[in-house]
């Protein structure tokens, strides 16, 4: 794919709250406010509001994986232990190849700040061209995790002949995210 070409990025929030109108959406706001402070070039947001819904989360992932073409798609919700959190495991039913380590990462980082972070069940996996990547549905997590496997992010993208990014250098220092140009 063309460097040139403005990749799509989608954001699901998976909330039976927020999908009702119970409650404004926090964490997908966050997620699309981060990506706009890190990512240096044009880029196109895909967002989507699903509850905790095994056969909805499914749906919004294929849909923007396949259909959207989304180079990256960013979940926010469902990672938790409770009975309704099946984030990872929808994402890893759609997903041909998983990459635990995005998971592994963010908790080592996030535990450091919340003791409770180590019940977060986030993970990452590539769909074709997509990669999908679980965060927790707490806005203030939220850049804590994205700071942590961001530059993987965008290398991932390269790796996987998906529209490649960049960032700028407020958090990445002078890092460019595409691959063997660190």
């Amino acid at each position: 794919m063309s460097d040139r070409q403005e990749p799509a990025i989608g954001i699901i929030t998976i909330s039976d709250r927020a999908s009702h109108g119970d409650y404004a959406d926090r964490s997908g706001p966050a997620v699309e406010a981060y990506l706009g402070e890190v990512i240096d070039r044009p880029w196109r947001a895909v967002r989507r509001i699903v509850p905790d819904d095994e056969q909805e989360m499914r749906a919004a992932l294929v849909a923007l994986c396949d259909n959207e073409a989304c180079s990256l798609v960013i979940t926010t919700g469902g990672t938790g232990p409770g009975p309704r959190d099946v984030t990872p495991e929808v994402t890893a039913d759609v997903c041909e190849k998983l990459l635990p380590g995005f998971g592994e990462h963010m908790r080592a980082v996030s535990v450091e700040a919340v003791p409770t972070a180590i019940l977060s069940r986030q993970t990452a996996g590539v769909r074709g061209r997509t990669l999908v990547v679980n965060l927790p549905g707490s806005p203030k997590a939220i850049a804590a995790c994205l700071d942590a496997v961001f530059p993987a992010v965008a290398d991932c993208l390269d790796v996987i002949g998906a529209t490649p990014l960049s960032t700028n250098d407020r958090r990445f220092k002078s890092r460019s995210c595409h691959r063997g140009e660190a």
